[in-house]
């Protein structure tokens, strides 16, 4: 495959981006397909915890919770994946063991990615010798910004090779970091060309998180590609999204942009653990006909 020059990556169309993000927040959704996008919602979720102050229990409740949030709701699938820190992966791997549901690991000196190439390479095995289905990289920022675009490609490469058949690669762009949609599409492309099965906006570690606009940005990268080879690249956007129907537009544009063929988990995640619980009281305003209050659903 021939790697582009990632000093030409294509301009983005800021305002017809913007544009078009808009009209995608306007649709109205009757309530049997709102339904059936709800659960389709619930099915494409992270749940993560990535704090210093993790501990071995707060691993096994959330955890307890993405196995049991149907309990209350015959028929409802499974979150998609439990996404926690390297040193926690044994402990989620052998609390979600035999449910389907994956363990993702953060890698490679999350959430700045300042830190030495050894260093994140040791980060990364570690995750995959303690059974990380999944590894969700980040980006060295600081190079991207000093224009050096093979050195980023290079990293994901490495660490995409690191992976092999065991895990799938998830790379953080930190789009808020990254600067603008040109600037988005050109790391799309460096993540995409270098091996990605995944591209993903955000650590939610800092204050801009994924937005439409950006979301957007990156479909179309995935789109490209996607013509260009026939080979299919996921989106995850994270941060931000903690209404049922902010999710739902996702899955609209998702659905328009690259076809309902991303329209699985296997394609498309939310990296969004709040959002599980307007899901559920959604579901169940749509059952009962009556909202319940937010101290209905257990927080962790």
């Amino acid at each position: 495959m021939t790697i582009p020059d990632f000093t030409k990556s294509p301009s983005v169309d800021q305002v017809g981006i913007i544009e078009r993000s808009s009209r995608f927040q306007t649709r109205s959704i009757k309530n049997e397909s709102k339904i059936q996008a709800l659960k389709m919602v619930l099915n494409m979720i992270d749940l993560t915890t990535l704090e210093g102050k993790d501990t071995v229990g707060k691993v096994n409740q959330m955890c307890y919770k993405a196995l049991h949030l149907h309990d209350d709701y015959p028929g409802l699938p499974t979150v998609a994946a439990v996404c926690v820190y390297p040193s926690m992966v044994a402990i989620a791997k052998e609390a979600v063991k035999g449910s389907g549901v994956k363990v993702a690991s953060v890698s490679t000196a999350f959430p700045s990615g300042q830190a030495p190439f050894s260093t994140k390479i040791d980060d990364t095995k570690y995750a995959l010798d303690q059974g990380a289905d999944e590894i969700d990289m980040v980006i060295s920022r600081g190079k991207y910004h000093q224009g050096e675009y093979n050195f980023v490609f290079d990293e994901i490469a490495k660490i995409k090779e690191l992976c092999g058949a065991q895990a799938r690669l998830k790379v953080i762009l930190e789009t808020g970091e990254i600067g603008t949609l040109d600037d988005v599409r050109r790391a799309s492309d460096i993540a995409i060309y270098a091996g990605a099965d995944f591209i993903k906006t955000s650590t939610g570690k800092i204050g801009s998180a994924a937005s439409i606009p950006v979301t957007l940005t990156m479909l179309y990268a995935i789109k490209d590609y996607f013509i260009k080879t026939g080979i299919m690249v996921g989106m995850k956007p994270a941060g931000g999204i903690s209404t049922s129907k902010l999710a739902i537009h996702y899955l609209v544009m998702v659905k328009e942009i690259l076809g309902e063929a991303w329209l699985s988990n296997e394609w498309f995640r939310f990296g969004a653990s709040s959002l599980a619980n307007d899901v559920l009281l959604q579901l169940e305003k749509q059952r009962t006909g009556v909202y319940q209050s937010k101290d209905y659903i257990s927080i962790d």
